[in-house]
């Protein structure tokens, strides 16, 4: 359309614009008259100011750069409370053996010999580093057990102001894999407990930690991708099971384990625990209120007081079930250990004064029933050191009911 078309025909696109305006005006004063008068006129509003409220909400959550600003505050807030832990050790110093000239010699008198050493003293090297964080100003530290399992090795904590600080291990945990250092330290920066038990899948979350034992106090932010996962975890050679864990997709590389994972409101929900090889943003933390629970036993008794039932079992599953012939397909099964002599239920222990024998199956306690979500172990972690507990059990065949008296778990020692 050349300059004199558009020039006539100007006032018709003219009047055109004008009414697609107009009606446009009419259709949004119609669905605010519909929103507000109509018989769904509550949940379209309630919907409405959701939408409205989600808006507002993250735009304030971003600066004027577009940064996460809440994120960045809980940042500022935890760093100072998050440590790194270096793990050092006497190992063997090696030397190689030389001749009469000061020469190793490599090809010896025929030409065809090896280098060879001897151990000449020892020497203190770093052989490996985890994270933490402290929990109260006088330098309580909490990790993972398996971080400081090595009872040989001398354990430093490195603050985020870089100052050094020698570790003592208090006490450990290795069924729940968390362990309790303290340092000679005042008028630290700590970090309190969330309440896990209120945790949403899909809440934003925080994870900081010493990543691949190089980078400390590494940021990784993400959300939460599951609740009560149950999962073995691989640690020091060994394997571990753990339940009722949180599995998250922020990035947690080794080097994390122990560190801390955060809500928005910088409270720990989650103590970061394990990764999947296997996968990529999968991850699990333990939660906090299992953590904390096992914290103040350490820090007020100085030691892990845990009740305790006095039973070996396996969680059965429907595979297991159908391979044993079993009448239910969840519970834990009393078994022996796979060498024969390590018994199913402890002599004099609280399960054994109860009647349980080797073979029962225990299906609920308390009313809550036993899966590969709540195992028995779980349970028992809520309760207290005295409590009477109600068991439901299948004995040869038929179900009953019994009750027991918990105890203190004894020492591993």
């Amino acid at each position: 359309m050349d300059k004199q078309m558009l020039k006539q025909h100007f006032p018709s696109l003219l009047v055109g614009f004008i009414g697609a305006v107009f009606c446009q005006i009419v259709l949004v004063a119609v669905g605010f008259g519909l929103l507000f008068h109509s018989p769904l006129k509550d949940s379209l509003r309630d919907r409405l100011q959701s939408i409205i409220d989600r808006v507002v909400t993250e735009k304030n959550l971003t600066d004027s750069a577009g940064n996460h600003s809440d994120v960045i505050d809980v940042v500022d807030a935890a760093n100072p409370a998050v440590v790194s832990i270096v793990i050092t050790k006497d190992v063997p110093k090696m030397e190689q053996i030389l001749n009469e000239d000061g020469q190793s010699n490599p090809f010896g008198a025929f030409g065809f010999s090896f280098p060879q050493y001897r151990q000449n003293g020892t020497e203190e090297k770093e052989i490996g580093g985890g994270s933490g964080f402290i929990v109260s100003d006088d330098g309580y530290i909490v990790t993972n057990a398996h971080v400081v399992s090595d009872k040989d090795a001398k354990y430093t904590v490195l603050l985020n102001d870089e100052s050094k600080h020698d570790a003592t291990v208090v006490a450990a945990d290795s069924t729940l894999d968390v362990a309790v250092l303290k340092i000679d330290a005042s008028d630290l920066s700590y970090l309190e407990f969330g309440d896990s038990d209120t945790v949403k899948v899909g809440q934003s979350v925080v994870a900081i930690g010493n990543a691949l034992g190089q980078f400390r106090n590494t940021v990784s932010v993400g959300v939460i991708s599951g609740l009560s996962r149950s999962i073995t975890a691989g640690s020091n050679g060994g394997s571990e099971q753990l339940s009722d864990v949180l599995q998250t997709d922020a990035a947690i590389n080794p080097g994390n384990s122990g560190g801390p994972l955060l809500d928005l409101s910088g409270h720990v929900i989650g103590v970061n625990v394990a990764t999947s090889s296997g996968g990529e943003n999968i991850s699990f933390s333990l939660p906090s209120n299992l953590v904390k629970s096992t914290v103040d036993s350490i820090r007020k008794n100085g030691r892990v007081v845990q009740a305790y039932l006095g039973v070996r079992y396996v969680v059965l599953d429907a595979e297991y079930a159908k391979a044993n012939n079993l009448s239910v397909n969840e519970g834990a099964l009393v078994i022996r250990g796979s060498d024969g002599k390590t018994l199913a239920v402890v002599p004099g222990s609280p399960a054994d004064k109860a009647g349980i024998e080797e073979n029962d199956i225990i299906t609920e306690v308390d009313g809550v029933k036993l899966d590969s979500v709540h195992p028995l172990a779980t349970v028992l972690r809520q309760k207290a050191v005295g409590d009477t507990v109600t068991l439901k059990i299948i004995h040869d065949g038929a179900e009953k009911t019994v009750t027991a008296t918990l105890e203190e778990r004894p020492s591993e020692d």
